[in-house]
This record gives C-alpha cells, sequence and structure tokens, in this order.
C-alpha cells in the first residue's frame, strides 16, 4: 500500500511531497513528521526504503506507507491532553508522532501481538528520547507498550478519546472497537477496505466516513488452543504525574517562553534577515542599425560614448549583489539546543540541570 507521492531525499522532502499531495493538511500533523525521522524505525540494511512512499514488513516489524499515517493523524484529530490508544502498535513510530501532539497531560497507550516487536519499539523510543533534537521541543507524552491481542481487552479498561487500528478489522467486530471509544471520541481503522473514521457523538450514536480505499492484512484472531481461556490483555492504569516531574514540566515550559521572546527580540519579531528586495535595472543597449544598399546589407553600430562606462558599472554592481547574495560555502552550524544551553547555564546542582535534560545524553 502507498505510491501515492514521490520518494525524497530525505524525511524533510517526503513530507514536502505529502504536503504537496494534500495527506498533510495541518501544522500540527506536519510538525510531528518533520520531528521523528522515518528512517530511524527502519532496520539499518533497509534505510534506503526509507522515504519512498511504501509499506515495509520485515519479519514481525512492519511500518504502513507514509501516506497512509498522514491520513490516519490528519483523521484523528489529535490535540493535546487527549487519551490515545494504538491497537497494532508495531514499532511505535505513530505512538511517538501522537505523543509530540498530546504533550505532557496526555495519555498513550499501545498494544502490540509480539514481543519481538514490542522490545524493537522500546529500542526506538529510547532511541529518540536520549538522541533527538526534536525532544526538546516538544513537551512528550510518552507511549507505553503492552503485549497481547487487542480483540482480548479486558471490558474494565478505560475509554479513549482516539483509537487507532492497524489492522484490517472484520465487521463482526466493528462494535467491539466502538466501545473502546469516549462520547465524542475518534476511532480510525480499516474497515471492509476503507480507511474509515467513526465519531461516537452519543452512548448509541456513531457518524461514520469513508477515508480511501486501503488493503491491510486482517487482524488475528485469539487463538485459545493451548488452555481454552482468553488471555485478557490490561492496559496501563492511567496514573498521575508526581509533583517533582509536574514542576519539571513546568520549569522547561517557562524557559521555552524566555528563550522565545529573547529570539523575538534579538530578531526583530522574528524577522532576523529581512528579504532583500533587487532594484530592478534597465539597461541601456547599443543600438544595431541596418541599411539596405543595392541588395547588398551593411551593419553598423552607433554607440553612445557613456555606454562602456555604463555598462562596466552594471556588472560591477551586479557583481557585488551576487556576492553579497551567495549562500557561504561553508557547511552550515548545526543547529542549537536553545534549551539545552540555557538549562545547563543555570546555577542549579548538575544533578537538577539532568533531571530537567531528562538525563539526555546530546
Amino acid at each position: 500500500m502507498g505510491g501515492a507521492v514521490s520518494a525524497g531525499e530525505d524525511n524533510d522532502e517526503l513530507i514536502d511531497n505529502l504536503k504537496e499531495a494534500q495527506y498533510i493538511r495541518t501544522e500540527l500533523v506536519e510538525q510531528a513528521f518533520r520531528a521523528i525521522d522515518r528512517a530511524d524505525y527502519y532496520l539499518e540494511e533497509f534505510k534506503d526504503n526509507a522515504y519512498k512512499d511504501l509499506a515495509w514488513k520485515h519479519g514481525n516489524i512492519h511500518l504502513s506507507a507514509p501516506c497512509i499515517y498522514s491520513e490516519v493523524m490528519e483523521a484523528l484529530d489529535l490535540q493535546p491532553g487527549l487519551s490515545f490508544l494504538n491497537l497494532g502498535s508495531g514499532t511505535g513510530y505513530l505512538s511517538s508522532m501522537v505523543g509530540l501532539i498530546l504533550g505532557p497531560f496526555g495519555v498513550n497507550h499501545g498494544v502490540e501481538l509480539h514481543s519481538d516487536v514490542i522490545e524493537y519499539a522500546k529500542q526506538k523510543l529510547d532511541f529518540f528520547i536520549k538522541t533527538s533534537d526534536s525532544f526538546d521541543k516538544f513537551e512528550f507524552c510518552e507511549p507505553s507498550f503492552v503485549t497481547g491481542n487487542c480483540l482480548e481487552i479486558s471490558p474494565d479498561c478505560t475509554q479513549y478519546d482516539r483509537v487507532y487500528c492497524g489492522a484490517g478489522v472484520q465487521k463482526e467486530h466493528e462494535d467491539y472497537m466502538k466501545n473502546l471509544l469516549k462520547v465524542g471520541g475518534i476511532l480510525v481503522m480499516p474497515l471492509e477496505e476503507k480507511l474509515t473514521k467513526i465519531t461516537r457523538t452519543g452512548p448509541s450514536a456513531w457518524e461514520t466516513k469513508k477515508i480511501l480505499a486501503v488493503s491491510f492484512a486482517p487482524l488475528i484472531q485469539p487463538n485459545h488452543a493451548d488452555s481454552g481461556k482468553s488471555r485478557l490483555v490490561h492496559l496501563p492504569p492511567v496514573a498521575v504525574r508526581s509533583l517533582q516531574d509536574l514542576a519539571r514540566i513546568a520549569i522547561r515550559g517557562t524557559i521555552k517562553k524566555i528563550i522565545h521572546q529573547e529570539t523575538m527580540s534579538k530578531n526583530g519579531n522574528g524577522l532576523k534577515n529581512p528579504p532583500r528586495f533587487k532594484r530592478r535595472r534597465v539597461r541601456r543597449r547599443r543600438m544595431e542599425t541596418i541599411v539596405f544598399l543595392d541588395k547588398e546589407v551593411f551593419a553598423s553600430r552607433i554607440s553612445n560614448p557613456s555606454d562602456d562606462n555604463n555598462n562596466s558599472e552594471d556588472v560591477e554592481e551586479e557583481r557585488r549583489e551576487e556576492e553579497e547574495t551567495k549562500p557561504s560555502e561553508l557547511k552550515p552550524d548545526p543547529p542549537v539546543n536553545f534549551l539545552r544551553e540555557k538549562v545547563l547555564s543555570l546555577p542549579l546542582p548538575d544533578p537538577l540541570k539532568y533531571y530537567l535534560l531528562y538525563y539526555r545524553e546530546k
């Protein structure tokens, strides 16, 4: 599934193509896609295909095509503070992008059938938290993953604001999926070969919208052959953040506001280098005169004595402008993590500084 947009040279170019094709339509979704490099969720030997609009599968590891993920993210209408359940959470790529939008007071849970994929997802999540500069640009709702069949979720589980299922849902499981939603919630899933958005408008009222035709592998049915009993999946409890954690979130938020105000002040409302409007130049041109005489053609050039001087002045001025506007041949400086620099400059004990930075190495 995929191939709806051209491949990109890197993650940003892939996102540009998805925007141009109208798969990504909102700023929040664009920011989340740009913040997490899709290639980081590929095995090293397959990274050459990371920026193609194609699904990828290796063993139990699977990623849907970028155009599918972008349609899903847009359809979910994510907002800070919501609760999200990802059924078939896989590599954690989608859950991590969702976590950037949900923010520190959201809930981000995933259910995955294969334990080896859960371990893979945890490794990728740990890599993102420890090494990505994008982590400090957001307040992240870290996903929690549990192993099990998503058709065996405990009936006493909490309901969610947003639910996504990453496998084809059979018609007989539609009501089961709907009951995972709070009133006002949104469910996105492949149903009868269509990516479908279902909004719960009341205790027993629903609105259904077909988004686009898709082809997903079907949900794996529970297997009770061994014990004959259902293995209920218990989702993580919705935990209340500690006072210490809340203080860290508040301090980081305050520092970000200060950095933003300082940047605005230095750059004049954010316009660091106001665009230069190039003066349109009208060139004096030498006049060509053609004389016809007895079937012969003679060409002569009538020059203004000042033309040569004016032309040389124009050329010199053009050369100066090109030098001024020519980009530096030196490599651009790496992006600066201003939040990290600001925290490390504070008159605080080192353990507290590193706590504020989530003990990130970079």
